[in-house]
């Protein structure tokens, strides 16, 4: 009786050989994605990038508690736009915005600011091909 039934499963499984892969495909990909979704609660989660104005963070009244809601693991971009929404080197032919690879290079002491790409431009410079949105 029982090497009938063995007999019957493997003439079954013979019969349906694409029928058993796609079922231990699905599977082992819905195990795996179950896997994936258990490991990502063990992942820090990360800390939103909070962009401030120079001057709101130098005039409120309570610094100590603006600064302590600030964690260690959250990334902190202080741009002061009075000096300008462009900056460019005193000595370069090209203008970035504060934030781009070639501005954060320029020596503060060396830094043209201006207010409006119309203003970089009529001083000579133009826009810096590897800061994207020029």
């Amino acid at each position: 009786m029982l090497s009938e039934s063995i007999k019957k499963v493997k003439s079954w499984i013979t019969e349906n050989t694409s029928d058993v892969y796609v079922a231990v495909l699905i599977f082992l990909v819905s195990v795996a994605s179950f896997g994936l979704g258990r490991l990502s609660i063990l992942w820090p989660a990360k800390q939103p990038i909070q962009i401030i104005e120079k001057d709101e963070l130098l005039t409120t009244k309570n610094t100590a508690a603006a600064a302590s809601s600030l964690t260690a693991n959250s990334s902190l971009i202080i741009h002061n736009s009075a000096l300008g929404k462009y900056v460019a080197s005193k000595s370069g032919k090209s203008y970035h915005f504060p934030w781009c690879p070639g501005a954060t290079n320029i020596n503060e002491q060396n830094k043209t600011w201006f207010q409006t790409k119309e203003a970089a431009e009529q001083a000579g410079y133009k826009p810096a091909a590897n800061c994207p949105g020029l």
